[in-house]
């Protein structure tokens, strides 16, 4: 009872938090600056912590799977909310479909930028000795151009690759980081009309929540550790405008046999609350709820 009540208290503040309308409308803009700002941790981040190091159980365990993680969390709390709303299966797969389509684009842009990658880039060979008539700069190994090499090949046989890229890790994090937050803050509005919340509901929310505050923090710590200026400022603009083209872009047509809709359409009641909350956890526009 007693962690029941702990467990109540906090998804209530973090679904306050998450449902603020000022939060939901700013959250892109600050993980914007995060992303912009961030390789300025650089300066002083401490190079032999222990996330100083690309084998840390943190990158290994969730970096490297991080898109399964929030499918995972986010798509068994899609699926529980909705379906205790309505009861309908339906409803329930045309709203977690907003996952298959973001990981459609996830594994779209992956490929892309895969292909960008080879076609833009050389791999290297580095030279532990000069040839004969040439001479290495101090402290700098002389390198020989290996044609027909993939990126994937050249890195596997430890050799240097050299071209245009975007930082995936952080095109993944902040879209993982979005999706989260636009999926998640529909359950202020959810709790605030009085919608049945039991303990699997708030610890699928709560699972949420710390998932996304693990992206945040592992994305603070690429931005410090391994700062790359500048494929990780347009990885992270990659993962913002996929955010906005879908959430802010092709969901706002509403639910059709060609648009899954955006969270919390159909599911909650379309009454107008003291609090001015729209049906899709918008304010109402002058007091009045538009359909």
């Amino acid at each position: 009872m007693f962690l029941n009540s702990i467990l109540v208290v906090v998804t209530d503040l973090a679904a306050r938090l998450l449902g603020n309308v000022s939060f939901r409308r700013h959250f892109h803009l600050l993980l914007s600056a995060v992303v912009l700002f961030g390789p300025a941790l650089s300066l002083w981040a401490n190079q032999y912590s222990i996330f100083a190091k690309k084998s840390h159980f943190l990158y290994r365990i969730f970096l490297r799977s991080g898109w399964g993680w929030t499918c995972v969390f986010s798509g068994s709390f899609i699926f529980l909310l909705s379906f205790t709303v309505r009861q309908s299966l339906g409803l329930s797969l045309r709203h977690m479909s907003r996952l298959a389509v973001a990981g459609g684009l996830w594994a779209g842009f992956r490929r892309l930028l895969a292909l960008l990658g080879d076609t833009t880039g050389s791999c290297y060979e580095p030279l532990a000795a000069p040839l004969e008539g040439q001479v290495s700069q101090a402290g700098q190994p002389l390198l020989l151009l290996r044609e027909g090499e993939t990126k994937a090949t050249c890195l596997t046989k430890g050799m240097l690759w050299r071209g245009y890229e975007v930082s995936e890790d952080i095109f993944l994090l902040c879209l993982c980081c979005l999706l989260l937050a636009e999926e998640a803050a529909i359950f202020g509005p959810y709790l605030a009309l009085g919608g049945p919340s039991g303990a699997p509901l708030r610890l699928l929310f709560l699972f949420c929540v710390v998932l996304l505050g693990l992206w945040v923090f592992l994305l603070l710590c690429l931005l410090a550790y391994f700062p790359q200026f500048p494929t990780q400022l347009l990885g992270g603009a990659l993962g913002c405008l996929s955010w906005r083209a879908l959430y802010q872009g092709w969901y706002r047509l509403g639910p059709s046999w060609y648009c899954p809709g955006r969270p919390g359409v159909g599911l909650l009641t379309s009454q107008v609350q003291k609090d001015g909350v729209t049906e899709n956890g918008q304010p109402a526009a002058n007091g009045v709820e538009t359909h």
